[in-house]
């Protein structure tokens, strides 16, 4: 039974409770055998299964915890690379239309034969666990001019727009200097209309509002200075977007785009890797650009895998933690911002899954339609689920259910004043800690 008669003070109730993370947590195995997974995804209200792309040009779904054999898509024949783990080209993202319910459509990014990237559509058939292939259609073509730094995550925002991450073109160091030509595509953050048609190719539109639209500049481009944004996310909550870029050789970085912005950011690339010079020839005064919340040097890792900010029900009590990793170390992080980096914890040794188990080669995070996080392995090709490591505030007393004895657990404690029983770290027993046991409580799922 869950204590559904304290909603109504609980909505009285909600204000600042504490920031720092309060349930351990660890990693279970959900899927094993596949090939070098490269990200995990969900269809928006689909809580039975996971959309998992393999490099090579494959979209596998574990459903109920089942990998299914038959692959939900298969453009293996017109994927060019992701035949090795080292390869940066392949099947690299995946989203499906806000509307998928009632249109079946969905979207990728791979690089095709001839290695240019492409974004196509596709469409479902009358079996929901596969796509039609007959129905693709092709929306944009980018011509790469090397092989490295394809970026390669879509996913479709608040507003409903299709953003796509697209790579500086290669090689090292951006020798054409792409990443600050506002006139092509490489090196950008791109923004698009799916259901639109008034592009140059007439195969989507261009929202009214991009930055660039009517002025000097792409039209698609939303903002620009990146080198090689590998795994974005937009906040479900808030609609804030996190930008993991790759850097060159000495700093990876995080990004941060608040929900309110009307595009046009620059972050610096070539100008500047993280907060520090690189190639500031033709560049202008710092002002210019925008810098990254979050920097690590090359002592920690050398290529930044970017992840989400948790807002799933298993533990709400975590809520605002944004996790991401490192792929040459497998360093796991979270960190929490609200104008500033708070509560930097590295959490790999706590994410460990034990049991013989490792986590390795992170190329992504996921999330499920509860809002859970997953971790992608690629060279192990596993997929692991962030999971409470015991007892959460909510599931008081671990037994996994949400009742009356998990209110009754926490008020025994609170009686007797245990550590546990100060929710909020503030050193009082008071109202605050059964304000936050209610909140908790009340967002919570078994």
């Amino acid at each position: 039974m869950r204590l559904s008669r304290f909603a109504p003070i609980v909505s009285l109730l909600i204000v600042g409770t504490a920031s720092a993370d309060i349930t351990p947590i660890t990693t279970v195995r959900i899927a094993s055998g596949l090939v070098r997974p490269v990200g995990l995804f969900h269809v928006p209200g689909d809580s039975s299964r996971l959309f998992v792309i393999e490099k090579q040009g494959f979209i596998r779904i574990i459903e109920n915890g089942v990998l299914l054999p038959t692959p939900f898509l298969d453009v293996d024949a017109l994927t060019g690379g992701g035949t090795s783990t080292s390869s940066e080209q392949g099947l690299l993202g995946l989203a499906f239309h806000p509307d998928y319910a009632n249109n079946g459509l969905f979207y990728i990014d791979h690089t095709n034969t001839s290695g240019n990237t492409v974004i196509a559509e596709y469409q479902v058939s009358s079996n929901p666990n596969v796509a039609s292939a007959a129905s693709r259609r092709e929306l944009l073509t980018i011509a790469q001019p090397f092989s490295n730094h394809n970026g390669g995550w879509i996913d479709f925002g608040p507003d409903n727009y299709l953003y796509i991450a697209m790579g500086d073109g290669g090689s090292g160091g951006d020798p054409g200097n792409r990443a600050q030509n506002i006139n092509v595509l490489l090196g950008k953050m791109l923004r698009i209309d799916v259901n639109g048609n008034n592009s140059s190719n007439g195969q989507y539109g261009i929202p009214p509002n991009n930055p660039f639209v009517g002025v000097d500049g792409a039209d698609e481009i939303w903002a620009y200075g990146l080198r090689n944004s590998w795994r974005n996310s937009f906040d479900r909550q808030t609609g804030d977007l996190w930008i993991a870029d790759v850097g060159q050789g000495s700093w990876e970085e995080i990004n941060f785009q608040p929900a309110n912005s009307t595009g046009g950011e620059n972050y610096g690339w070539r100008c500047y890797e993280g907060n520090a010079a690189y190639n500031t020839t033709g560049c202008g005064p710092s002002s210019n650009y925008d810098f990254p919340i979050h920097v690590y040097s090359h002592s920690s890792g050398c290529s930044v895998t970017g992840g989400y900010t948790y807002r799933g029900c298993k533990m709400p009590e975590n809520h605002g933690a944004y996790f991401f990793a490192d792929y040459c170390t497998s360093t796991i992080w979270s960190l929490r911002y609200n104008g500033v980096v708070s509560d930097l914890t590295n959490r790999t040794a706590e994410l460990a899954p034990g049991g013989g188990l490792s986590i390795a080669s992170i190329t992504s995070f996921g999330q499920d339609a509860d809002g859970e996080i997953y971790i992608c392995d690629q060279n192990g090709g596993e997929i692991f689920k962030i999971v409470p490591n015991g007892p959460t505030i909510a599931n008081w007393n671990g037994d996994d259910a949400l009742d009356f004895f998990d209110a009754q657990g926490f008020l025994s404690e609170f009686s007797m004043q245990t550590p546990r029983a100060d929710i909020n770290g503030d050193g009082a027993y008071d109202f605050f800690d059964v304000q936050a046991f209610l909140q908790y409580f009340s967002a919570a799922c078994p």
